[in-house]
């Protein structure tokens, strides 16, 4: 009896796994919900604040966080200074260097991820996609991100990042920029 419910609780988390990993995520626009354009270098420069919590695929909020940005642009390159404080009173700090490649890409590198990191904007709407290795109590864990981020406001913007690791879907971290 008991081996029988450890099988069916194990085939459960597997069904909901899976599920969790199927899920469809946005994809770069062909037509677009407004008329707004975003121009990363342009809503990032100066001062920025983000509220965002992660939320794994079985619904559980294990982290809310507030992010302070400094973002300095030089025609080319757009430094963003995150400085990171976690409702536990931990802290980090992440400084992104992304450099502009044409009208509408970009790339980027930052301590922690692995290789390049690149993005698309289309509209209102800027996609990333990168490797990192996040800070966790006993070290690190190596995950993919695919950031997505639309444009709300000249003011506001939305961010729903998938995270996953192995092809497997571990959660997403849902984040809310606001201009200072």
């Amino acid at each position: 009896m008991i081996a029988r419910r450890y099988l069916l609780g194990i085939l459960a988390v597997t069904g909901l796994l899976v599920l969790a990993a199927c899920s469809a995520k946005p994809r770069v626009p062909k037509t677009f919900l407004s008329d707004r354009q975003l121009n990363l270098e342009e809503f990032f420069e100066g001062k920025t604040v983000a509220y965002g919590q992660f939320q794994d695929v079985l619904g559980n909020i294990p982290r809310r966080f507030t992010v302070e940005i400094d973002g300095t642009w030089d025609g080319r390159t757009l430094t963003l200074v995150e400085d990171f404080v976690y409702d536990d009173g931990a802290t980090e700090q992440r400084v992104w260097t992304l450099n502009k490649t044409s009208d509408d890409t970009w790339t980027g590198t930052a301590p922690g991820v692995l290789g390049t990191a690149t993005g698309i904007e289309r509209g209102d709407t800027f996609n990333w996609k990168y490797k990192i290795d996040l800070p966790v109590k006993d070290g690190t864990m190596r995950v993919n991100f695919d950031d997505w981020m639309w444009l709300l406001s000249d003011d506001r913007l939305l961010n729903r990042a998938y995270v996953s690791r192995f092809g497997v879907r571990l959660g997403e971290v849902v984040l809310f920029f606001e201009k200072k």
